[in-house]
């Protein structure tokens, strides 16, 4: 017979919890594949089901709001060119040595499966617009080989971005909502909107796992034009 001290017990339970927990949490997503996307109406992420269009504008009142800016190769960008697209939208900055590298990584792979998609759109708004001139994100996209045309890289006002991340996209969640423009924002946040400009999911752009959620979700998100 062995016998484990109280010590080692305890850590063997917090181990065996913590891959129970995991394992659930694997489960769970793995079931809400099958489901409907919910809605997101309020930057505590609290998810909304709903079925039915008229339900849906009733319910869902929180829309992304406007936008005025530039992309990678200099063209004005704003609201009206994602208008009946669907978005995938996270936030950089070209110096970024730590999650962005890989967050972009995770999103061209996923990117190069509809990079030919018009009826997509993937927005990366830049956190340090004072640094990303419009000539910097080109060189960014051409170093990381960002050639896709549906890829915007976005530079503007910071006010204007930063004012969009918080409170359109609720990049930061709710804790968005306690900051003003002066603070500055770092999100490995990677947002899904609709086509009508209501948030469906977000993800760790970070992650394997979370990544590959959002390409299921992507897919559940594609077919709701055609039930």
């Amino acid at each position: 017979m062995v016998c484990l001290e109280p010590k080692t017990v305890s850590m063997y339970r917090t181990a065996l919890a913590s891959i129970s927990l995991y394992f659930l949490m694997v489960a769970c997503r793995q079931q809400s594949s099958d489901q409907a996307l919910p809605y997101y109406n309020a930057p505590d992420f609290t998810p909304i089901f709903l079925t039915g269009s008229d339900r849906v504008e009733k319910t869902i009142t929180h829309t992304i709001g406007g936008f005025d800016l530039n992309n990678q190769d200099g063209q004005a960008f704003s609201e009206k060119d994602v208008k009946g697209r669907i978005q995938v939208v996270n936030f950089f900055f070209t110096g970024c040595g730590s999650i962005c590298p890989g967050m972009m990584s995770k999103l061209k792979k996923l990117n190069s499966e509809y990079a030919k998609d018009r009826n997509m759109v993937f927005l990366s708004f830049s956190v340090t617009p004072w640094r990303d001139s419009v000539s910097r994100l080109k060189e960014y996209a051409n170093t990381n080989k960002i050639i896709a045309p549906n890829w915007h890289l976005l530079t503007g006002p910071k006010a204007e971005i930063y004012t969009l991340a918080r409170r359109s996209y609720f990049a930061e969640e709710a804790l968005g909502f306690t900051k003003d423009s002066t603070d500055f924002l770092h999100t490995e946040h990677v947002l899904l909107v609709d086509k009508t400009g209501r948030i469906r999911g977000i993800y760790n752009g970070t992650l394997d796992l979370d990544m590959e959620q959002l390409a299921k979700d992507i897919t559940l998100l594609k077919q709701e034009d055609t039930d």
